[in-house]
C-alpha cells in the first residue's frame, strides 16, 4: 500500500514511518501542503495523510481541492482542533475520516484498514443491489423485504424527497425549506445529523443510499432499486 503523508510535524512522521515499515507499507513524507499537493499529482496513492494545519495549502483547503477535481482516493486528517464543528468540516469538505492529536499510531493504523475496507467495498462491483420500498401513505419502509420500523417521522420524510428526486442534489438549505418547512430556522447541521441517522438505520456499508457531493449536500445513490406506493 502506497499512503502520502502531508505532515509539517517530524516527530509525527518519524512514528508514522516506524509502523508503516512494521506494517509493510510504503510511505512518502511531505511537510508542506502545496508540495504535498503536487506529490499527490505525481504519483498513484491508495490512501493520503492529511494534517490540518500546514505551511503553504491548509489540509482543509487540500482536501477540498482533491474532491473538485473528482478524486476519491480515501483521505484522513489528522488534527489538533477536537470540536465537532471543526470535525463535522473536514468530514464535508472531503475527508473520510478524522484522528485526533495526540493519537496512538494503533489507533491511526486501525483507522487507515478500516477507510481502506470501506473503500474497497464501495468499488467492488459485484456489490449486490439493494431493494427499498417507501409507502408515501401508510409512511411504512422495508429493505430488502426487511420493514424499517425505527424511522422519525423527519427522517421519513427526507427519505421520500430523495426516493422522489433520485438525481438531483440537494443543499443543506432546500432539505430544510422542503423537509423542516420555510419557518424553520434552525442550523443545517440539523440536516447533517438526520442524513447520518439515515445512514446508520437503513445501514449497510456496501450501500451508501445518500452520497455527499463535496462542497454542495447530498444526493440519493440512483443505483437502489426503489418501488414508491
Amino acid at each position: 500500500m502506497k499512503i502520502l503523508v502531508i505532515e509539517d510535524n517530524e516527530s509525527v512522521c518519524a512514528m508514522i514511518e516506524m509502523f508503516f515499515l512494521k506494517e509493510g507499507m510504503e510511505g512518502e513524507f511531505v511537510n508542506d501542503g502545496l508540495k504535498g499537493y503536487e506529490a499527490y499529482k505525481r504519483g498513484n496513492w491508495d490512501l493520503m495523510i492529511v494534517d490540518w494545519m500546514l505551511p503553504g495549502m491548509d489540509g482543509v483547503s487540500l482536501c477540498r481541492k482533491v474532491r473538485q477535481e473528482g478524486s476519491e482516493i480515501p483521505i484522513i486528517m489528522l488534527t489538533a482542533k477536537d470540536s465537532e464543528s471543526d470535525q463535522v468540516l473536514g468530514l464535508e469538505m472531503g475527508a473520510d475520516d478524522y484522528v485526533t492529536k495526540p493519537f496512538s499510531p494503533l489507533t491511526l493504523m486501525a483507522r487507515i484498514k478500516a477507510v481502506t475496507r470501506r473503500y474497497h467495498k464501495q468499488d467492488n462491483s459485484d456489490v449486490g443491489t439493494s431493494h427499498l420500498k417507501i409507502n408515501k401513505d401508510t409512511r411504512e419502509v422495508s429493505l430488502d423485504g426487511k420493514p424499517v420500523t425505527n424511522l422519525t417521522p423527519k427522517e421519513f420524510d427526507l427519505l421520500l424527497l430523495f426516493v422522489q428526486h433520485p438525481r438531483q442534489v440537494f443543499t443543506r438549505e432546500q432539505l430544510l425549506e422542503r423537509v423542516w418547512g420555510y419557518q424553520y430556522y434552525g442550523d443545517e447541521r440539523t440536516v447533517d445529523v438526520h442524513i447520518k441517522r439515515l445512514r446508520k438505520k437503513l445501514g449497510s456499508v456496501d450501500q451508501p443510499f445518500f452520497h455527499t457531493v463535496w462542497g454542495v449536500g447530498y444526493k440519493f445513490d440512483e443505483s437502489v432499486d426503489v418501488h414508491e406506493g
